[in-house]
């Protein structure tokens, strides 16, 4: 007999469902190399692809289809990282856009202003947020050259289809740069566990394949320089975006990751919920550069276009007679709250909209609430949204 318990649990997600021996059960699956004839290497459990191995298969359109399906395999049912030793034949071109990066970094941190960063220490390292867009500003002849890699857009349609969306931030770990915690990324891995379990089970199943996280080397990358570790296999754990804040789960990690090192010019690319940190700098003279790729599926985005700060303008005053006159229901007012502003933090201007004090920027609907909750008058209300509203602007 199903029971509406049972059905409540098949449906949503706790963290009072995260068993560490359900994950353990998983990574004893292992990487069978048989899978991924184009691999040359499984090293920890970690598919190594050559650029050299596979350059004739990217250039046939039916061995290159035949190769980006193993691609989907391994993010998917298989270790959910590969790496592309090579993927930049021509490491010229990589240190031209390192120049370029850096050049970006000195005036922005001459300029002053606020640091932030996701999962590590605010201003221990060096970012550059929306490096897409400001390179190809500043240096659209080396854009052109740093994007024409087929390594790229080969593993990002095998995942994601066409149509996809490039983003980019570059992150220089300086010596002695401490090692990030342990996470999982966009989208549900920006948020907290009191959020995550406020999605079904079946969105924690989506996330992972609405976007792809991939890393460029642009400096040599031995161990003791700290390239991000792994743990490979655990994207296929369904409760992962609630485990990995556990105790239990964080204390398996540092123990059970792998870590990789990287040669200037190679790339990693892994489902973006596999569990994985930005391991500790321990040199004295390695800045570590990697250009961060995350890409994002074309499906993430609404059918039409709304401009929800000014819906949420034109309802404010309803809203305040509904809260404070008619006395209506809390739940009635953010239901019409979650109708008429934006409920998603991203996509923003990280420069100026910074996730300092948590994993995302405040919403439009929570400026919304927090106005009903303070009493703003309507003036300020638009004042405010305003001001939130060229924060994320790109430039």
């Amino acid at each position: 007999m199903v029971t509406e318990r049972h059905v409540s649990q098949q449906v949503w997600l706790t963290e009072a469902d995260c068993s560490l021996d359900d994950l353990l059960a998983i990574e004893r699956t292992g990487t069978d190399p048989d899978r991924y004839p184009n691999a040359t290497n499984v090293v920890d459990g970690v598919l190594i692809y050559s650029r050299s191995g596979i350059a004739s298969a990217m250039g046939d359109p039916v061995r290159r289809r035949a190769l980006q399906a193993e691609l989907a395999s391994a993010l998917g049912e298989g270790p959910g990282i590969v790496v592309f030793a090579g993927a930049f034949e021509d490491t010229g071109v990589v240190d031209a856009v390192s120049d370029a990066f850096l050049s970006m970094i000195s005036e922005e941190r001459n300029a002053g202003g606020p640091v932030g960063d996701h999962f590590g220490k605010p201003g221990s390292n060096d970012r550059i947020w929306n490096a897409l867009e400001k390179l190809a500003v500043r240096a659209p002849d080396l854009f052109v050259r740093y994007y024409a890699n087929d390594v790229i857009a080969l593993i990002s349609q095998a995942w994601l289809g066409p149509g996809y969306q490039m983003t980019s931030q570059v992150n220089v770990v300086n010596p002695g740069g401490a090692a990030q915690e342990v996470h999982r990324d966009y989208h549900l891995g920006f948020q907290s566990n009191d959020v995550a379990e406020q999605f079904p089970a079946h969105t924690h199943a989506l996330s992972p394949v609405l976007t792809l996280q991939g890393a460029v080397a642009h400096t040599d990358m031995p161990v003791e320089s700290g390239p991000t570790l792994y743990l490979p296999h655990s994207q296929k754990y369904l409760p992962g975006y609630l485990a990995w804040r556990l105790p239990e789960f964080r204390a398996h990690f540092a123990q059970a990751h792998v870590q990789l090192p990287l040669a200037k010019g190679d790339a990693v690319f892994f489902n973006p919920a596999l569990f994985h940190a930005a391991g500790t700098n321990r040199t004295t003279t390695v800045r570590r550069m990697a250009n961060l790729l995350q890409v994002s599926s074309a499906f993430g985005r609404a059918m039409e276009a709304i401009d929800r700060a000014r819906v949420s303008a034109a309802i404010y005053d309803d809203l305040v007679k509904a809260q404070v006159t008619e006395g209506w229901d809390p739940r009635e007012i953010d239901n019409v709250v979650a109708a008429g502003a934006e409920g998603y933090a991203f996509p923003t201007n990280l420069d100026r909209d910074q996730p300092i004090g948590g994993l995302a920027p405040q919403t439009q609907a929570d400026l919304v609430r927090q106005a009903l909750a303070e009493g703003w008058d309507h003036a300020l209300l638009v004042d405010r949204l305003g001001e939130q509203i060229e924060r994320t602007r790109s430039a």
